[in-house]
């Protein structure tokens, strides 16, 4: 493997504030229990990348802008970036807002990242398997020396898939409702934490 794209939201970056500020906007304009909406997010993170927007436009409610403030790298995610950079080169490829480079500067991380690729600035969005060949093509790198890793079946793993990268799904956030029911879904590495890539990569990243 020659380079490896990252997601950002639920990958590398711990947005479990952000969803708790949207959750607890939704809940306070409707007045219901709590753990009726939340039972409606935990069902469409299922099938869908917005699960808390998608289950609040469901009620009828609009929410607020994304509250970028409220994002922090998860705990080791420093680490590891900074272990894999010399070894890959590293890229990513997130549907984000405009200013992915300046965020990603401010956490310490934007000094690893060779490529950037964010939908706001490619003008389009995962699953759209444009945004992967951009991010391939600004590399200069085959699909088949690269892997992607992220948090949605959906978004990330699937669509590199079909391009022919490997792909690593990182089961954090509401990745953990999505559901493997067929092979098209299954990625070629799981692990539960953006910290288990260390150990993945000592096993099975330097062999293939």
């Amino acid at each position: 493997m020659k380079w490896l794209f990252f997601d950002l939201g639920a990958t590398l970056v711990d947005e479990s504030d952000v969803y708790k500020s949207r959750c607890e906007y939704a809940i306070r304009q409707l007045n219901i229990d709590p753990a009726v909406f939340m039972n409606k997010v935990y069902a469409e993170a299922e099938i869908s990348p917005t699960p808390i927007r998608t289950a609040a436009k469901a009620y009828g409610v609009v929410l607020p802008e994304w509250n970028n403030s409220l994002e922090k790298l998860y705990k080791g995610a420093f680490d590891i970036i900074s272990y894999l950079y010399g070894k890959y080169k590293l890229g990513i490829i997130a549907n984000q807002a405009l200013g992915t480079q300046e965020r990603i500067d401010n956490w310490g991380i934007g000094k690893f990242f060779d490529v950037v690729m964010a939908s706001a600035e490619a003008g389009c969005a995962k699953p759209d398997p444009k945004i992967f060949s951009m991010a391939l093509a600004k590399a200069g790198c085959d699909p088949a020396d690269a892997i992607m890793i992220g948090d949605r079946l959906d978004n990330d793993i699937i669509p590199a898939k079909k391009l022919g990268m490997k792909t690593v799904w990182v089961r954090q956030g509401y990745a953990i409702y999505q559901k493997i029911d067929d092979e098209s879904k299954r990625p070629d590495f799981i692990v539960d934490s953006i910290d288990e890539l260390r150990e993945l990569e000592e096993k099975f990243f330097v062999n293939n």
